[in-house]
């Protein structure tokens, strides 16, 4: 969340800034309550304070009695101040982060600039398949049994696929672990209190997360959210600043309001595995960091001899706890375009800084050597999220005979170094 008094402080440019964003945040009612909010603490305070000068000493029984309604004046206004301060918090947690100067401004939320590109797509010599036509016809993924076990939008991964899966956690992770990142398996489950600080809407028609009955737990879409409570309350010191994490999870998410969106096989699904990289970071090395960040995840996909191209986020297309986020997008030929053509580019990684929003939230600080106290800066990134990095290596892999090449740097990881997948 932001700071209230910057809010307070620059309510045009925080307005001009919700406005860029299509948020719904109503900065005037937010303001509004943050007024009723203040000023009912200062009459409360006001009040204690008369009723502990009251109680000293021996008081008359009209002094007791003037005590007995301040206490129950005091009770009134507490019970007043909750309901204000629900309000209040639901319309500060709608305020988006402030948004990095090179950020597009754009309405728009397709109109992501586009600022570098690995490879030209891949051109064939014969009529490309999808995923989907590959898989089936190679006996990789299940999605008839997986339907009638758990419904639409779930999958078995079967033979070399699913080795392969394992052999993209351990080539990321062994990447991540030479640059000083910690490897971290994280709970598939998070209290929705974190969940709201780390920005992410628990509830509602369009809500990406499935919440536990009868519990305050929800399933996490990504282990930015795991990882970003890891350090919830704590103070750091600067000296174990930065804190790098790479977090394996799986991740589950409704897709709801997806339903005009490509969805076909495993590219929108309910569950996938993901290898997220996560920093706590000093505010002035925030920026370096998150290019450290995009960097990684294009020596990955560089690695893996994938086309890719590098977009940022326009204003419309940017989530509200991130200040900048850069997506890679992998060339997908089984992928319709815009002219119903097939092959098209896909989102397989996304990095965004999220500054101060998500610790201010998480009350997360670190000490500085004189002392002084500060929020951290936090940063996520995607590594692997598997099920797109499996469309991307199927559809530009495949061979005329309808097999499908394993990238060279997987090899290593796959049993008894499989070199293809084939009938």
């Amino acid at each position: 969340m932001l700071d209230i008094k910057y809010i307070r402080e620059h309510k045009e440019e925080v307005k001009k800034n919700c406005e860029n964003r299509l948020s719904s945040a109503n900065v005037d009612e937010l303001l509004k309550l943050d007024e009723q909010r203040r000023k009912i603490i200062g009459e409360i305070d006001s009040l204690r304070t008369e009723r502990n000068q009251g109680s000293k000493g021996k008081p008359s029984p009209e002094e007791i009695e003037a005590m007995k309604q301040k206490r129950v004046r005091i009770g009134e206004m507490e019970a007043e101040l909750a309901k204000i301060e629900e309000k209040y918090n639901e319309e500060l947690f709608k305020v988006p982060n402030l948004t990095h100067p090179d950020v597009k401004a754009s309405k728009n939320e397709d109109d992501n600039p586009v600022l570098e590109i690995f490879k030209e797509p891949a051109k064939f010599d014969f009529e490309p398949k999808d995923h989907v036509q590959l898989s089936e016809a190679l006996d990789l993924i299940d999605f008839n049994r997986a339907a009638e076990v758990s419904g639409a939008k779930f999958y078995y991964l079967k033979n070399e696929l699913a080795l392969l899966e394992f052999a993209l956690i351990q080539y990321a992770l062994e990447i991540l672990y030479q640059k000083g990142f910690t490897p971290i398996t994280t709970p598939d489950l998070a209290k929705q209190e974190v969940l709201k600080a780390m920005g992410f809407n628990p509830r509602g028609e369009s809500t990406q997360i499935y919440n536990i009955e009868n519990s305050d737990l929800s399933l996490i879409g990504t282990a930015e959210i795991t990882m970003g409570g890891y350090h919830r309350g704590e103070v750091l010191s600067e000296a174990e600043l930065p804190k790098k994490y790479a977090a394996v999870s799986h991740c589950f998410r409704t897709e709801a309001g997806s339903y005009s969106k490509f969805s076909k096989g495993i590219f929108r699904v309910h569950q996938f595995t993901k290898i997220e990289m996560f920093q706590y970071v000093r505010p002035e090395t925030s920026e370096a960091a998150h290019r450290e960040l995009l960097e990684i995840e294009k020596e990955i996909f560089k690695g893996l001899d994938i086309p890719f191209r590098v977009v940022d986020h326009c204003t419309a297309d940017l989530g509200a706890p991130s200040t900048r986020t850069f997506d890679l997008e992998a060339w997908m030929p089984g992928k319709p375009n815009k002219e119903g053509k097939m092959g098209d580019w896909g989102e397989i990684t996304s990095t965004s800084n999220c500054t101060d929003y998500q610790a201010r939230a998480l009350n997360i600080k670190y000490k500085k050597a004189d002392g002084d106290k500060e929020y951290v800066h936090m940063l996520n990134g995607t590594a692997i999220a598997v099920t797109r990095a499996i469309i991307a290596i199927l559809e530009n892999y495949q061979q005329a005979d309808g097999s499908i090449k394993i990238p060279e740097v997987l090899v290593k990881y796959m049993p008894g170094r499989i070199t293809s997948i084939k009938k």
